[in-house]
């Protein structure tokens, strides 16, 4: 009994041997597995921490050329500022100078603007003028000669329109009859064409000469006698250094406070009235507004007649559709050959309660 329990143990010793040593060959499989798969994690680990490595030098160095990309940049924003400030300043400068020139543009106009009232006079009319011979007295003027034309006007009125045709006998026709219906989107017009009554327009020149050895001496204080103050203006207007010249005579009115300086030289009168004003040497210094002398005569006075042969007047048009609308129905009646119209060169209708200056060429009229 005692042997087979003996080979009964020894079986189980066995057994459980064979099962101990799977179990050690299972756990050294895994062991091994477990340390492959750690070698390989390590390995894998490795080399994501090169590669973040070689991402964090990348982003460093890409850091690194934003920054110096972004300092020049900076760089260069701050020189375009300075630049712009500096423009900036030539810009305030220019206009500042723009503005004094434009003072003393202004202020020169108004200095050698001309007031010339022109008088009532009887005009008639004789043989044509023959041109003055040139004198040594008229070497020392700046003459000037301005035509002025007064351009021939008609106040056109509110449902009223001027039309111009190319040809006259398109106007004729029109002119004789009493009244021409216009056809309208839902309506029609009954317009009355009329001829054009002309003012007489005129034409004339002004003479006008600048003396350039005379000058005007304005609002001189009466402080002292008037032969004292001729004597006074002569030796003030005698300095160079005061950008005067050598005085040849001096007149002076008490009344009107004004005085009038001849140079013996021309050109003098021109630089000092160019300058507006003179220190003269009276009981003090007195600063004095000095002008250029001037003449000027009126020659030429005419008058002329004209007739408007090309353009009508449309009067009573009643119509309410809007200004461009009724304006085109108007154009296109006149323009038909059925209606007795033709090529038309221009229009203009004005509606009801509104007024329009029209200004006529000689282009546009015969002249008589």
């Amino acid at each position: 009994m005692s042997t087979a329990v003996q080979e009964d143990n020894y079986e189980e010793a066995l057994k459980e041997l064979k099962a101990l040593r799977a179990k050690v060959e299972k756990a050294e499989d895994t062991k091994s597995r477990l340390l492959l798969e750690k070698l390989e994690e390590d390995e894998a680990k490795g080399k994501a921490q090169r590669e973040m490595m070689e991402q964090l030098n990348k982003q460093k160095l890409c850091e690194k050329e934003f920054k110096q990309q972004k300092d020049k940049l900076q760089d260069e924003i701050d020189q375009l500022s300075r630049k712009k400030q500096d423009l900036q300043e030539k810009l305030r400068k220019c206009r500042k100078q723009l503005e004094t020139k434009r003072a003393e543009s202004t202020k020169l106009k108004e200095r050698f603007k001309i007031y010339a009232p022109i008088p009532h006079t009887e005009v008639k009319f004789l043989a044509p003028m023959k041109e003055k011979e040139c004198t040594d007295e008229m070497n020392h003027l700046i003459r000037g000669v301005f035509t002025i034309s007064q351009q021939v006007t008609l106040l056109l009125q509110g449902g009223q329109a001027l039309l111009t045709f190319e040809e006259e006998k398109v106007a004729s026709q029109i002119l004789k009859m009493a009244h021409c219906r216009v056809t309208c989107e839902d309506s029609s017009l009954d317009v009355k064409p009329k001829r054009i009554t002309m003012e007489t327009p005129v034409t004339f020149e002004v003479h006008l000469d600048m003396s350039r050895k005379e000058l005007q001496v304005l609002d001189v204080p009466p402080s002292m006698p008037e032969e004292r103050i001729k004597d006074r203006l002569e030796m003030s207007f005698s300095k160079s250094s005061r950008g005067g010249g050598e005085v040849e005579s001096v007149d002076y009115d008490e009344e009107s406070r004004k005085g009038r300086v001849i140079f013996l030289h021309p050109g003098v009168a021109v630089d000092l009235a160019m300058r507006g004003d003179y220190i003269v040497d009276l009981e003090h210094e007195e600063h004095l507004k000095v002008e250029p002398t001037y003449r000027y005569d009126l020659q030429k006075f005419q008058t002329f007649c004209g007739s408007v042969k090309r353009t009508i007047l449309l009067d009573v048009i009643g119509g309410k559709e809007d200004e461009e609308d009724l304006q085109d129905h108007l154009e296109i009646h006149f323009q038909k050959p059925s209606n007795s119209g033709g090529e038309i060169e221009c229009i203009r209708y004005i509606s009801e309660g509104k007024t329009l200056q029209a200004f006529f060429s000689e282009d546009k009229m015969d002249v008589e």
